[in-house]
């Protein structure tokens, strides 16, 4: 008896990768149109079409004119292929390996850091147990300016925002600004002051504030560090200007009214990348929730 007339033994298994081009195929209606969601190229695609019909010794395409048409043996062949790759996805998500996913990078200023973030990384542990974070903790400026060199996903600072190419803005709440210091230290004709250097909203709306009531001051500490800032006011150097939010969170006391003029209110403005994944958008929702309650 020849080898030619031996049945030949047909394969076991099917690769899942050849199911995967094929329902490409089909769903695409034609292999250039495949090449743009399954990143094979053209000739890739057809020498796996091949060898899928090698596998199951059986004719899957033919041709009408310019046009691959499904075969009889093709067109069961679509239903058992969808479902087992529905399977196949199933068994991945659940049991499988998965690749650590990218970092989300968020931005945000110091009263948010001390107060809302504890909160909201709880909350969305619970929903995104794998998802890996990095925080920056900065001033706004510093802060938008890392945004706009895709250093960052996402921002929450304070009274800063605009229009950036892909991406969105919104105001997700208000607080008013406050002198920080001991009044004990203030009886002065000059108000020392501990501020942050430019740019820096707090520093422009103390100096402007003080100009506007005709006030005179001095600047008796200027730092680019929060902590050393935090420094001067606790020690009784000067008054400084900051969120009712960060004093709480810091225990500075807060200035009575009518010792120093008024100063304004601050936007809280959440700053978000488009086209961000879920989780991501996820977490921009609870940065947002969380600002607007507080």
């Amino acid at each position: 008896m020849s080898h030619s007339s031996l049945p030949q033994r047909m394969a076991r298994n099917v690769p899942t990768e050849l199911l995967r081009s094929f329902v490409a195929i089909v769903e695409a209606g034609s292999m250039a149109q495949a090449t743009e969601t399954i990143f094979l190229t053209q000739s890739a695609l057809s020498l796996q079409m091949k060898r899928l019909e090698d596998v199951l010794q059986q004719k899957l395409f033919r041709r009408d004119g310019r046009k691959l048409v499904l075969t009889p043996a093709g067109e069961e062949l679509v239903a058992y292929a969808r479902q087992l790759l529905a399977l196949n996805d199933r068994i991945m998500h659940k049991l499988g390996h998965v690749s650590e996913p990218e970092p989300i990078t968020i931005g945000m200023v110091q009263d948010f850091a001390d107060t809302l973030l504890p909160d909201v990384l709880a909350r969305f542990r619970l929903e995104h147990p794998r998802c890996r974070l990095t925080v920056r903790v900065g001033g706004s400026a510093e802060l938008l300016e890392m945004f706009d060199r895709s250093r960052l996903d996402i921002v929450l600072c304070l009274g800063q925002h605009g229009d950036r190419p892909n991406a969105t803005w919104r105001i997700v709440g208000h607080d008013r600004m406050a002198w920080l210091g001991d009044p004990s230290t203030l009886d002065q004709p000059e108000i020392p002051l501990v501020l942050l250097e430019p740019p820096c909203r707090f520093r422009e709306a103390a100096l402007r504030t003080l100009a506007k009531a005709r006030r005179d001051y001095r600047i008796v500490l200027e730092t680019p560090h929060l902590p050393a800032m935090r420094a001067g006011v606790r020690s009784g150097l000067g008054a400084s200007c900051r969120t009712r939010r960060f004093a709480a969170a810091e225990g500075l006391s807060i200035l009575p009214p009518g010792i120093l003029p008024e100063v304004p209110e601050i936007e809280t403005i959440l700053v978000q990348r488009n086209g961000l994944p879920d989780a991501a958008v996820d977490l921009a929702q609870l940065l947002e929730q969380a600002a607007a309650d507080q």
